[in-house]
């Protein structure tokens, strides 16, 4: 993992800090941390960062206004913890920008799924004004995302199921972008499914079937060993 995907950690609890640090490496993320406000502005500077993993309670500033202060600058996901359980501060870290937030103790396992769930969502493309019409083509295929359709290079109309059009569309907003099986996973069925789950593969090859020339041999979506799928042509928004 690059630095680009390098998480950071601001808290003042070494304990904490240390505990989330570990957990993320054995996770195999890349992790820089800091102890105070002024600390975390150092490494931001320094350092790309993919998600900042901010406590409120700073010794010399509260991680409210340095949440809002990166929200100026960045859209970078911040996930926000904080040892109070009143609901006013989950109110004020969020419209201040938080995109989550944590009260402690919390389970280092459902932390890691919230960074996951964000970092999943930042690397999801979004829609540009281009794709206003709805209407992709791509290695002489047309699809219309507004109305699900697909239509083939001779014009036919092919049928896909509901999991299907969704795991097109991720691709024709990613082209030649590698995905992977968990973020596919999540932009077809959110929450609800097991990171064991090998469902994505079986999804790929009914689709395969349906595009490809050549199913054995796919030329438009390609499997990359160990990281994930990737559609390999270009994609253009009429």
């Amino acid at each position: 993992m690059n630095d680009t995907d390098s998480i950071l950690i601001v808290d003042d609890d070494l304990r904490i800090l240390r505990l989330i640090e570990n957990y993320l490496r054995c996770e195999g993320y890349s992790t820089h941390t800091a102890t105070c406000a002024v600390e975390a502005r150092q490494r931001l500077l320094a350092s790309p960062t993919a998600l900042i993993i901010l406590d409120v309670g700073l010794p010399d500033e509260d991680g409210f206004s340095l949440a809002r202060e990166i929200r100026t600058k960045s859209t970078v996901p911040i996930i926000m913890l904080t040892g109070k359980t009143d609901t006013v501060d989950k109110v004020v870290g969020l419209e201040l920008g938080a995109d989550d937030y944590m009260t402690k103790p919390f389970e280092a396992r459902e932390l890691l799924a919230r960074v996951r769930s964000l970092l999943r969502r930042s690397q999801t493309p979004s829609p540009s004004s281009l794709e206003k019409s709805g209407i992709a083509h791509f290695g002489g295929w047309r699809i219309d995302l507004i109305q699900h359709e697909l239509f083939s290079p001779i014009g036919k109309n092919v049928h896909l199921t509901s999991h299907e059009f969704r795991l097109l569309e991720a691709f024709i907003r990613a082209p030649n972008r590698v995905l992977t099986r968990d973020l596919l996973m999540d932009q077809i069925a959110g929450h609800d499914w097991s990171p064991l789950d090998r469902s994505i593969d079986v999804l790929i090859a009914k689709l395969r079937k349906k595009i490809e020339l050549n199913p054995a041999q796919p030329s438009l979506i390609k499997a990359i060993r160990g990281e994930g799928y990737k559609l390999t042509t270009e994609v253009r928004f009429a």
